[in-house]
């Protein structure tokens, strides 16, 4: 039997050593002309059209693909198989990547500016005395080509390095810069590989055929023996946890863990770095260095907020677009330049709700209503996947005047083509990426040109480099400053700072449009004027006030059970118990999260909040015996408790 992870093999034929000589094979080919062996003599002439044997004999070496004589109709399998038996063509294997060929490698590395230079100095520099540096470097400073310089000096020192990247879209991007400049060395690795995909990357790091991956979170796991240099690009990025299956980890932290036992560096890299790396490096826990500039003295955009609250007073909202953001992206396409429109809410409409009894449609497994998703005419669940037809009258109360309510990316793509019918119009989010090639097809066409407007969720927010895109326009901002979170604040200036950060990244200035109810609030105001200091300061005050991380470390503790009083008794129970020797302060709840049901299971939280200080390990070990004196009790059977750290540091 085949072994599923057996190297991925291509049957080639090739003239035996007799027959490279010219001489030889012309005799061979006036023999079957003479035999009327035409199906011989055309495999010899299909080869030849193929590898011109008799103007360079070298070309042999590699042969030719055994599928290319069976696409041929008018060439026979037995014609092959003969001149194989006769000992004309020797058949054989080749071990071949999955991952393609890869692009040439230039002896040149990037040349570097003045200060991508000074940065790259200061660096290396630190990194004598620091394992840890964090580089702070505003959108479109060039931190890629300064990580590159560090790459190509740790390969050549005989080290390993990693890259760790957020998200597979901008992988798919960068890796064509990588691949130019190194080429072989190169390995990829990520979830919309296939296992024979990964085990190639695995086994590709284990025998040295890899000394560099790129990859996303996973690829921390992979079986480094001498690794030299980690970078965490982005290293704000939430999608660096892994929240949900176990095991439950930061890849920025993990990534700390693993560079102490190889001896490693790790660098950070950011233009909105997470407050408790800043914090760290202002606090010399680790090194620094800023970037101010962009590459070649390019200009940081403009960004305009959008009040839509006057808008609709004045009746100037059309839907869900003031007519000033509606004229610049007319604008714009007069212009031939490029236009992204982000808009974090995927689907058509986050719900259908009915105008006379006000029922909306909820999934009946999770406490959250259903995205309708217009092309697919469905209604779905994103946290558990179900999905059901929709609706033709009010299940409620029967009505017909059932309506959607709210946008997400698919609205948005469908307005803009029915107001730019001329426009290509090009959507990225899960629905629109969920196979494996689809991130490379979407990247190449905006990159091309062939795509005039980009919409898109927080995958267009990621590093992603598009010389063309000089319009951002950005929807739902206050939703996103006032979730309930104490991190809001500071992922709501991430998020929307570097979506901002996309625009006019090469010659032509951006200008950034952000459609919000609130244009005077405070964290907006710092948006507009790309003052991460400012929200820095303002964040750091107030989880020093409320003892939040970087001051303190929580421990989530997350219980889940089919019977919500059963699920509610056992969190007060277990709360109880965790009180008596951690002390009421640092124990709070239980409490229902947001969503309090997930498929079909509801849940209660307990957030236990430690000073810097205290001996975690101990703490951890009493947490997990009171956990499981409540898991083995027959009262609370089949409980389920979730432990997932908040801050590791």
């Amino acid at each position: 039997m085949k072994d599923k992870y057996s190297p991925k093999l291509i049957k080639k034929v090739k003239l035996t050593t007799f027959y490279e000589d010219t001489e030889n094979l012309r005799a061979l080919i006036g023999i079957l002309e003479k035999g009327k062996k035409l199906a011989q003599l055309n495999v010899i002439l299909k080869y030849l059209s193929f590898v011109p044997v008799m103007k360079s004999v070298e070309t042999n070496a590699k042969g030719l693909d055994k599928s290319i004589f069976n696409k041929d109709d008018e060439l026979s399998d037995s014609g092959l198989n003969t001149l194989i038996k006769n000992g004309v063509f020797e058949a054989f294997n080749v071990v071949v990547s999955r991952f393609g060929e890869i692009d040439s490698v230039e002896d040149n590395l990037p040349k570097l500016s003045y200060l991508q230079e000074i940065a790259y100095n200061s660096i290396v520099t630190q990194f004598k005395e620091k394992d840890t540096i964090l580089l702070h470097g505003i959108t479109g400073s060039g931190k890629t080509e300064v990580y590159i310089k560090l790459i190509q000096q740790v390969l050549e020192s005989g080290s390993q390095v990693l890259y760790l990247l957020p998200e597979i879209a901008l992988t798919t991007q960068i890796l064509q810069r990588l691949r130019v400049v190194f080429g072989e060395k190169v390995g990829i690795y990520h979830s919309k590989f296939s296992d024979n995909e990964r085990v190639e990357v695995w086994q590709g790091i284990a025998e040295g055929k890899f000394s560099f991956v790129v990859g996303v979170r996973s690829a921390i796991f992979l079986p480094f023996d001498n690794l030299g240099l980690i970078i965490v690009d982005e290293e704000h990025e939430n999608s660096y946890k892994q929240f949900d299956p176990a095991p439950r980890y930061h890849a920025r932290d993990v990534a700390m863990v693993l560079a102490k036992k190889h001896n490693a560096k790790v660098l950070l890299g950011s233009a909105t770095p997470a407050i408790d790396s800043y914090y760290n490096a202002k606090n010399g826990k680790y090194g620094f260095v800023e970037m101010t500039s962009r590459f070649g003295d390019t200009e940081l955009p403009d960004i305009q907020l959008l009040d839509t609250r006057l808008a609709k007073k004045q009746q100037q909202l059309k839907g869900e677009y003031t007519e000033e953001l509606l004229a610049e992206i007319e604008a714009n396409l007069v212009k031939k330049q490029q236009t992204l429109l982000f808009q974090n809410r995927r689907g058509f409409s986050p719900y259908l709700e009915c105008e006379d009894c006000g029922w909306a449609a909820m999934c009946y497994q999770c406490d959250v209503s259903l995205t309708y998703h217009y092309k697919d005419k469905q209604l779905r669940c994103h946290y558990c996947g179900h999905h059901e037809e929709i609706p033709k009258t009010c299940p409620a109360c029967g009505s017909a005047k059932v309506r959607t309510k709210g946008f997400g990316t698919e609205k948005v793509e469908d307005d803009l083509t029915l107001r730019f019918p001329t426009a290509k119009i090009a959507r990225m989010d899960m629905d629109t990426t969920r196979s494996k090639t689809a991130f490379q097809t979407l990247i190449n066409e905006v990159e091309s040109g062939e795509v005039d407007m980009l919409v898109g969720t927080q995958m267009v927010s990621k590093g992603l480099d598009f010389e063309k895109v000089s319009l951002v326009c950005i929807f739902d901002a206050d939703r996103m400053i006032h979730y309930p979170d104490f991190r809001s604040g500071e992922k709501a200036f991430q998020l929307l700072t570097q979506v901002a950060g996309r625009a006019g990244r090469r010659s032509t200035k951006g200008k950034v449009l952000i459609q919000t109810n609130n244009p005077g609030n405070e964290m907006l105001l710092k948006i507009k004027n790309n003052d991460y200091i400012g929200m820095y300061e303002k964040e750091i005050k107030e989880r020093e006030k409320y003892n939040y991380p970087p001051f303190s470390r929580l421990i989530h503790l997350t219980l889940k059970h089919q019977d919500q009083n059963i699920c509610q008794k056992a969190a007060e129970e277990l709360a109880k118990s965790l009180e008596i020797q951690l002390g009421k302060a640092r124990v709070l709840g239980p409490e229902k999260p947001v969503i309090d049901r997930i498929r079909d299971r509801f849940l209660f939280e307990i957030l236990i909040k430690l000073e810097k200080g205290v001996n975690l390990k101990n703490v951890k070990e009493f947490v997990r015996e009171q956990m499981t004196n409540i898991s083995i009790s027959k009262t609370y059977k089949n409980i389920q408790v979730i432990v997932d750290v908040d801050y590791v540091g």
